[in-house]
């Protein structure tokens, strides 16, 4: 019987859903946004790429850790968004356990590498206001690369043990997700096996990755908030705060629905589980449409490089 039941485990997989009760009208109408959502998404940052690493004018700190994000978003569509089409358009929900263990990985290392950069990106701004003549010395090239590589390997290291973790619990319940993508939150409890360690690691990961970051980002613009309050000059104050709306954006549509989507996992067992897969489409798929569109409008020099390219 054992022989038996590990065969079954092992053969097992995960049901990913669409939109519980939307089963009639999403092929249609929630594909066809979620394709459109998914082209801009991926042409949006891979256009920003390009013309970053082709203008040497554009090889500075704050444009190099945009290439950074914008990576990161690219990982993150890729990692999701074809399980997501498949449902939509193919109805192929099943997936294997590997699979969703893998996807869960990269969802989750590729969040924890963003926030990194998201906290670089604030970093980048507070010596750029807090101390201008020195940016280009503090921020060198290599200095940046290395931070990067930090930024890589601690979202590997941080989240590595999550699928491993769930990879030694078997699954006899009826796995069926409430998403479209692989959640460690929502396939711990699908173990039948004590969570606690899972509960505990996730929580703790999330403290130190997001809530952290989210903590140090908060602080460096209260220094920038002091630098910017201490400059005499009208203009130069618009001028130094103009220069952090782009990343204040990124932050928030980063953070919001993060902070959302936990807090109602952990906490928020009575809620809507209509407004924790709403959650969880914005928490994915909105940041990589959205941080192109806004470092494009707010950044003159980003977009006048764009227009050229295409104008000729």
């Amino acid at each position: 019987m054992s022989a038996v039941n590990d065969t079954k485990f092992k053969s097992a997989v995960f049901l990913l859903t669409g939109i519980p009760g939307q089963e009639d009208v999403q092929n249609l109408w929630i594909s066809l946004p979620l394709c459109l959502m998914y082209v801009i998404s991926l042409l949006g940052n891979s256009v920003i790429l390009l013309i970053i690493k082709g203008d040497p004018s554009l090889h500075e700190p704050m444009y190099i850790f945009l290439s950074m994000l914008g990576i990161t978003d690219l990982g993150l569509l890729i990692a999701t968004v074809p399980t997501i089409l498949g449902i939509f358009l193919f109805k192929s929900k099943e997936i294997s356990f590997d699979a969703c263990f893998a996807q869960l990985f990269f969802i989750q290392s590729l969040q924890c590498i963003e926030s990194s950069v998201l906290l670089l990106m604030a970093f980048d701004r507070f010596v750029a206001i807090r101390d201008p003549l020195r940016y280009a010395s503090i921020l060198t090239l290599p200095r940046i690369a290395k931070m990067g590589l930090v930024c890589v390997l601690r979202g590997v290291v941080v989240i590595l043990p999550l699928p491993l973790l769930l990879k030694r619990f078997q699954y006899c319940r009826v796995n069926v997700l409430s998403h479209a993508f692989c959640l460690h939150m929502e396939v711990m409890t699908m173990a039948c096996a004590d969570i606690t360690v899972n509960n505990i690691y996730g929580l703790f990961i999330t403290v130190l990755t997001v809530g952290l970051d989210s903590l140090l980002i908060f602080f460096s613009y209260v220094m920038i908030l002091k630098t910017v309050l201490s400059i005499t000059s009208h203009q130069e104050f618009l001028r130094a705060l103009n220069t952090c709306v782009s990343h204040l954006c990124a932050v928030l549509i980063f953070y919001t629905p993060e902070f959302s989507l936990t807090l109602i996992h952990r906490f928020g067992r009575g809620s809507s589980p209509l407004l924790q897969i709403v959650l969880a489409y914005v928490y994915l798929l909105v940041p990589p449409l959205i941080n192109p569109i806004v470092y494009c409008v707010k950044s003159k020099h980003l977009r006048c490089r764009i227009i050229r390219v295409f104008v000729k």
